[in-house]
């Protein structure tokens, strides 16, 4: 069993115990309530955004699975608020309990404190997920090409959007981004990391980020550490950054946003 497939079927269990207190009826009737998603796609990077700045997928995380324990973050509204300040154009809130130590207390609170987009970080096996982020506030959701069958991701994505939402597809392996691309996606996501070993080969991303349909935002996920690596993460084609451990562990994160931030600029100047 590799990592991906341990943490699924914790996120299996944890969902159906939400589902034995919340039905999908009782999520569908909050969202029909509730206001009208962000646009978490323009705001990465759509046609109407500015394509020579970087953006930043600022993520709430306590711990992972490779790293353990990364920060308590006892207050994610205030972290939030940070980066949100600090220039981030999505607020990425993990919201798995067992491997990561989020909730969705915390996406709430998230989205009661700022204004910008928010990606529910998540394992999405299953509808229900995509009713309970857009209930809980979420405007953009996670696909993880390696976790679900093409059916599944044609279905959540189409889902999604019709609730309004973004979809942020990860992939880790060329067959993996032609599965995206075939889905049409939008917003596609390189993850250097590993899923088997948990190891991070940043070169990853470079052979990658070319395969991905032109007009389609390019994030590049996991390895950064430095501005350096931002760097060389535009350099070769990234859009967008998603990070999360650079940030939670750094007492100052708004500062550290507004650095990554100048080093994309720079590098997709050049690249330009």
């Amino acid at each position: 069993m590799t990592v991906l497939d341990d943490i699924i079927v914790g996120v299996k269990e944890e969902m159906d115990s939400r589902r034995r207190l919340v039905s999908i009826a009782e999520l569908k009737d909050r969202v029909a309530g509730a206001a009208p998603a962000r646009d978490a796609w323009t705001a990465l990077g759509g046609p109407s955004a500015d394509r020579g700045e970087l953006k930043v997928i600022a993520e709430i995380k306590r711990r992972s699975p490779s790293k353990g324990d990364l920060a308590p973050i006892a207050d994610p509204a205030s972290l939030a608020a940070q980066y949100a300040d600090g220039g981030a154009s999505v607020i990425s809130v993990l919201t798995e309990q067992r491997r990561f130590g989020g909730s969705l207390a915390d996406l709430d609170a998230v989205r009661a404190a700022v204004d910008v987009p928010l990606l529910r970080k998540d394992f999405t096996v299953d509808e229900y997920q995509l009713w309970e982020a857009r209930a809980h506030g979420a405007d953009l959701i996670l696909l993880i090409v390696a976790a679900l069958s093409d059916a599944q991701l044609a279905d959540y994505s189409a889902l999604s959007h019709d609730l309004g939402m973004s979809v942020l597809v990860e992939t880790h392996t060329e067959e993996e981004v032609e599965r995206a691309a075939a889905a049409n996606a939008r917003i596609i996501g390189v993850n250097v990391r590993n899923l088997k070993t948990l190891d991070v080969d940043r070169s990853v991303f470079g052979s990658l980020a070319g395969l991905i349909p032109a007009g389609a935002v390019v994030v590049a996920e996991s390895g950064v550490r430095t501005a350096d690596d931002v760097f060389q993460y535009a350099a070769s084609g990234a859009d967008a950054i998603l990070v999360g451990e650079a940030l939670v562990s750094d007492s100052t994160p708004r500062e550290r946003i507004t650095e990554f931030k100048a080093a994309g600029a720079a590098a997709i100047a050049a690249r330009n």
